[in-house]
């Protein structure tokens, strides 16, 4: 293994981030403007939802500007196309609901096939009338009349956006939300949903799994949207498999993002030196891989694949566990990887809910990405020490990070030369 060579770099803005800012500034009380948001497919379709339901929407050169009204949506008709963006499909249905009118939400065959119905339960729960194809699935149309607010159940058991979708919407309801919640994924998610909510002048508490949300709107506010840390994740794996470092910039320990523990939490249990400082997270890769055993990935498993790519390089098997809801992703993420990785001669096992990667030397391969972004992104790293895997939709990774083939081939022409 050649000696460490330090990287430093900066990654787009967080998608999670700039979904929930975009949905905070459309119910604030005047415009607020994001610094440094993502800008991407997924969150460019939000953004153009936004404009559907008539909210103002302008992109500056200091950052994207949003003009909100704490009363919803102003039109009384429009039809909102989310893509493939499944956060934009959770969460603009929320939004609409507050309006006035008949609303469409509909997105790409790929958003179709993903589950939307605890969302829609919980909308009616609330006498939102909502009308879904089969399966509660979309499309839907939803005919509004505002929203009283009350008690409701909601189960995010299979996707954290349920439930944030309802605590954003909760500000813009007349009497406020309280939110029971039967069973969670992903919960820094939840709580970086309501930390941004506090942010924008809501009151939002949580006791045990109910969550309290008062009425009120939200305040307008310039935000500087921080460094995405799912995506941060391929280039921290990328300096634990080369035994180089990575530095990003941005990411410190004042992040609410979840994902961030896959550099804190599970690469030093592979043999990495991690160091976490105010406003940077730099990973420095050991000579070689330690297998961590089975980790519980429940809570940050949008790292799942990151793992994944790189287990195939430890020197035992790696066991990834808890993670059911990656079967209903942009793809099944747990069937997928085990493919891509097969595809490389790596054996894998597989289960319901877990997936376990055994040590190998991996082969070049086309790899089918299911158009699936991270799947892409994930098998980037582990190209990185076996040249030639290729994939046969590079532009997939559109959808969070347009230009990520050509910043990852940067950093493997700067540890080439030296």
């Amino acid at each position: 293994m050649e000696s460490s060579r330090a990287v430093t770099v900066r990654v787009p803005g967080s998608k999670s981030v700039t979904a929930r800012a975009l949905f905070v500034a459309a119910l604030a009380n005047g415009t607020s403007r994001l610094i440094a948001p993502l800008e991407s497919a997924d969150t460019v379709a939000f953004a153009n939802g936004l404009a559907a339901l008539g909210f103002g929407f302008e992109r500056t050169p200091e950052g994207w500007d949003v003009t909100g009204d704490p009363a919803g949506p102003s039109t009384e008709a429009a039809t909102v196309w989310c893509h493939d963006a499944g956060t934009a499909a959770r969460f603009l249905p929320a939004l609409a609901s507050l309006g006035t009118g008949r609303f469409v939400v509909d997105a790409s065959a790929q958003m179709r096939a993903r589950p939307m119905g605890p969302l829609l339960r919980a909308l009616r729960a609330l006498d939102v009338q909502v009308h879904a194809a089969a399966g509660d699935r979309l499309p839907l149309r939803i005919d509004a009349d505002r929203v009283a607010g009350g008690a409701v159940q909601v189960d995010a058991g299979t996707s954290s956006q349920f439930l944030s979708a309802l605590c954003l919407m909760g500000p813009g309801t007349r009497n406020g939300l309280t939110i029971e919640v039967l069973d969670e994924v992903s919960v820094p998610y939840v709580e970086l949903t309501l930390a941004m909510m506090r942010e924008f002048g809501a009151h939002a508490t949580r006791e045990g799994s109910r969550i309290t949300i008062a009425p009120g709107g939200y305040e307008a506010r310039e935000y500087v949207v921080e460094p995405d840390a799912s995506t941060a994740s391929y280039f921290f794996a990328a300096a634990a498999v080369t035994g180089n470092t990575v530095t990003a910039l941005g990411l410190g320990r004042g992040t609410r993002q979840g994902d961030l523990r896959f550099a804190t939490e599970v690469l030093p249990a592979m043999g990495c030196e991690v160091r976490v400082e105010d406003d940077r997270t730099t990973v420095t890769g050991p000579a070689r891989l330690r297998s961590p055993g089975e980790v519980v990935m429940r809570d940050i498993s949008d790292t799942m694949m990151t793992l994944a790519a790189i287990a195939p390089f430890a020197d035992d098997p790696v066991r990834i566990t808890d993670i059911g809801n990656c079967r209903v992703k942009e793809s099944d993420r747990i069937e997928a990887m085990a493919t891509a990785l097969g595809a490389c001669g790596i054996s894998t096992d597989t289960g319901p809910d877990w997936l376990e990667i055994n040590p190998g030397r991996p082969h070049p391969a086309l790899i089918q990405t299911r158009a699936d972004h991270r799947i892409a992104m994930s098998m980037s790293v582990l190209g990185l020490r076996t040249p030639g895997v290729r994939f046969d939709d590079p532009d997939c990774v559109r959808k969070t990070f347009p230009d990520f083939h050509q910043e990852f081939g940067h950093l493997q022409a700067t540890w080439r030369r030296g």
